[in-house]
């Protein structure tokens, strides 16, 4: 999996902080920062012809409103206490479709189905993990989306946990 992420950050549209990734237009959305808690999960709407309809992140144990628009498939991932999302790859066509979530854990968790423009997105700063997502949506869903970058709330482990014999 990681030689496929080398890949897809060679031949794709490549990112830093701040950018935006989709065609645009529509509403705008962004979620309220929180000074205590790091995400701990991502939940994503998806309709039956492959697009993100909305999109929610966890802070702690609270869910943060639904952007974009209702219906759809619901999928979502949660990351295990200390874990950090810090990647992600994605393709978009006129909405969103397809996005892999990379965490410091060395987990990953697909959503959608790859189509249309690639995208990758990592931070420009070591150690800095996913604390935010914007965008916009339109009628169907969501049209582009970026990710706000900065230091996790929870320090990082310096290794996965490891399961302990009982």
């Amino acid at each position: 999996m990681l030689l496929w992420l080398t890949l897809a950050v060679l031949w794709s549209t490549t990112c830093w902080a701040g950018q935006m990734f989709g065609n645009g237009g529509g509403w705008n959305f962004s979620t309220s920062p929180d000074y205590e808690n790091d995400i701990t999960g991502i939940r994503v709407s998806k309709s039956f012809i492959g697009i993100f309809k909305s999109i929610q992140v966890r802070y702690g144990s609270s869910w943060s409103e639904a952007f974009g628009v209702s219906g759809g498939n619901v999928q979502e991932f949660i990351l295990f206490p200390g874990e950090h999302i810090v990647g992600v790859y994605g393709s978009h066509k006129i909405y969103l479709r397809h996005l892999i979530i990379y965490t410091d854990f060395g987990r990953w968790a697909t959503f959608g189905k790859e189509d249309g423009q690639s995208f990758v997105v990592y931070p420009d700063q070591l150690g800095e993990v996913v604390t935010g997502i914007f965008g916009q949506y339109g009628l169907l869903g969501i049209k582009s989306i970026g990710f706000h970058w900065g230091d996790p709330r929870v320090p990082m482990p310096t290794v996965a946990p490891q399961s302990t014999p009982s």
